[in-house]
């Protein structure tokens, strides 16, 4: 596959956890489950991250690793009025990165490099924001957060990502600048 397209990202925040946080009522609080922000992160193809939670899940193959921009927290955040940065280890995604345009990647396949081998990945579907949102981030943040959620992966070669500069290599043309907006997509209308 070609991969034309090469941009310079950071990866701020790699996310790895044994366990779901979010589940049942919110207003219950979320598990505490031991979570960790990793200098660096072990991809096994068709699997995911080792250690976290959706690793070897056959339910997750196609989506075992998440994505977000964190542009997409910051315009949430103003647009709330938010007095302080949302943080983006409440969001649950394993990759935060700065400067990836994620949208046009869904359905292809890309890879991200830090230093070794590239690690290739195929964009699987969108990851849709859950009602804890609104609990963890701030109220209205789950309306906010949809069409900017991120994207669900499936890991499709081994490999390591760190924290701090990357390489986003793309098949498609990607609008860095554009990171932070909503992509809603609408259904159609029959006549």
């Amino acid at each position: 596959m070609s991969m034309p397209h090469r941009y310079d990202v950071e990866i701020l925040h790699l996310l790895v956890s044994p366990g779901h946080a979010y589940f049942g009522r919110a207003r219950d609080g979320a598990a505490d489950v031991p979570t960790r922000d990793a200098d660096r992160v072990e991809l096994v193809a068709g699997k995911g991250v080792v250690g976290d939670r959706f690793f070897g899940k056959a339910a997750h193959m196609d989506a075992a690793v998440t994505l977000l921009a964190v542009e997409a927290l910051e315009a949430m955040a103003a647009e709330l009025g938010a007095a302080a940065p949302f943080d983006p280890l409440l969001t649950r995604r394993n990759v935060v990165l700065r400067g990836a345009h994620l949208p046009p990647l869904l359905g292809e396949e890309f890879a991200l490099e830090t230093g070794g081998a590239p690690v290739r990945l195929r964009g699987g579907r969108a990851a849709h924001p859950c009602a804890w949102m609104d609990e963890v981030l701030a109220p209205g943040a789950h309306a906010a957060m949809r069409g900017r959620g991120g994207i669900r992966c499936r890991v499709l070669t081994d490999g390591v990502l760190r924290r701090g500069p990357a390489v986003l290599h793309s098949p498609v043309p990607l609008e860095p600048q554009r990171a932070g907006e909503a992509v809603l997509r609408r259904a159609s209308r029959l006549p």
